[in-house]
C-alpha cells in the first residue's frame, strides 16, 4: 500500500528539481594560485574544462562565473582587460563545450583595492560616472570573449542601461543582460573572503535594505527599463517573498542565487570526505515551486547527482 502511495504522490506532485534547473556556480582562481585557505570552492581556469564537460554530461546546461585581478588598483585597471582571468575562463569553457551557457558577473569589487564596487572620486565619494564606464568596458570584454549574459552586480543606477548600450553599439546584442538584485546580508562573507572582495568601508553602497522589499521591486523594474533580460535575486532563501512578487508582475525571469553562506550552513562535509547536500537540495524545491526559473549554487554537481542516481 505505502508504494502505491508513493506512486501516487509522484503522480499528482508538481514539477520535480532537475539538473537543468541549477547553474553551477564558478570561483575562478589562477592556474597556479594554491585552493587552500578559502572558505568556498574555486576552480583554476586549467580545471575548468574537465568540470564543465562533467556536469554538461550529467545535464547543468550553465554556469556563473566570478573572477578577480591579481593586480589591484585604485582604478580597477585589470577589470576590462582582454587577457584577464575572466577572459581566460570564458574562452577555456567555450573551447570545452561551445553550447554550455556562460554567466559571468560584472563589477569592480574583485579588481579594486578597496574591495568597493564603485570607484572614488577626488574627494573620497563614489565617482558615479567613472564607475559605469568600467563596468560597461568590462561587460564588453566579456562579451568579446564568448560570454552569453553578462551580470551587472554593483546595482548602481544606470549601470545596466550604460552596459546594455555599449553591448548594442559593439555589435552584441545577442548577448544578454541580468543584474543582480541584491539584499544586504551576512551570508556573503564565504565569497567576499575568498575572491578577497570585501569592502574598506564595510558594506555595500547600493545593496538593499532587506526591511523594504518594495525598493526591491522598484529597483526589479527599473533594472528592465535599462534592458535587462532577466533578474538574479540573492540571498535565495532569505528573499523568497520577493521571488514570489516578482514572478507574478515582473515580464523578465528571476533567477535566486544561493550563496556561500546557504551553502556552508546548508551542506555537511561526511568522514568519507563526501559532501552531503540533501538539505541544500530541499530548500531549492521551495525556490523552484515558488517561482525561480534557474537556481544559481556552488553545489550543482553534488545536487544533481542525488537527482540522477
Amino acid at each position: 500500500m505505502s508504494t502505491h502511495r508513493l506512486a501516487v504522490r509522484k503522480l499528482l506532485g508538481g514539477p520535480e528539481l532537475t539538473p537543468a534547473d541549477l547553474t553551477m556556480t564558478f570561483l575562478v582562481r589562477d592556474d597556479d594560485e594554491s585552493p587552500g585557505g578559502r572558505p568556498m570552492p574555486t576552480f583554476s581556469v586549467a580545471e575548468l574544462p574537465e568540470a564543465v564537460r562533467a556536469l554538461d554530461d550529467l545535464g547543468v546546461r550553465s554556469g556563473k562565473l566570478f573572477a578577480g585581478s591579481r593586480i589591484r588598483d585604485d582604478r580597477a585597471s585589470q577589470a576590462d582587460s582582454p587577457t584577464g582571468l575572466m577572459s581566460r575562463a570564458i574562452r577555456a569553457i567555450k573551447k570545452a563545450r561551445p553550447a554550455f551557457t556562460v554567466i559571468t558577473e560584472n563589477c569592480l569589487c574583485s579588481h579594486a583595492l578597496s574591495g568597493e564596487c564603485w570607484l572614488a572620486d577626488l574627494r573620497g565619494g563614489i565617482d558615479l560616472d567613472e564607475s559605469r564606464e568600467v563596468i560597461a568596458t568590462q561587460a564588453l570584454t566579456h562579451a568579446e570573449a564568448g560570454a552569453d549574459i553578462v551580470g551587472p552586480a554593483s546595482m548602481i543606477p544606470g549601470s545596466v542601461k550604460l552596459v546594455r548600450d555599449a553591448l548594442d553599439a559593439a555589435g552584441h546584442q545577442g548577448v544578454l543582460l541580468m543584474p543582480h538584485l541584491i539584499f544586504d546580508s551576512g551570508l556573503y562573507e564565504g565569497y567576499r573572503t575568498t575572491m578577497e572582495a570585501s569592502p574598506a568601508s564595510g558594506t555595500r553602497s547600493f545593496q538593499l535594505d532587506p526591511r523594504q522589499p518594495e525598493e526591491a521591486i522598484r529597483t526589479a523594474f527599473a533594472f528592465v527599463d535599462e534592458g535587462a533580460d532577466a533578474i538574479l535575486l540573492e540571498p535565495a532563501l532569505f528573499t523568497v517573498d520577493t521571488l514570489v512578487a516578482l514572478k507574478g508582475i515582473l515580464p523578465v525571469p528571476v533567477m535566486p542565487f544561493s550563496v556561500s553562506g546557504e551553502y556552508s550552513r546548508l551542506t555537511e562535509r561526511r568522514t568519507d570526505g563526501t559532501l552531503d547536500v540533501g538539505p541544500l537540495a530541499e530548500s531549492y524545491t521551495v525556490l523552484k515551486r515558488s517561482g525561480a526559473k534557474r537556481i544559481i549554487t556552488y553545489a550543482a554537481r553534488e545536487i544533481t547527482e542525488i537527482l540522477t542516481p
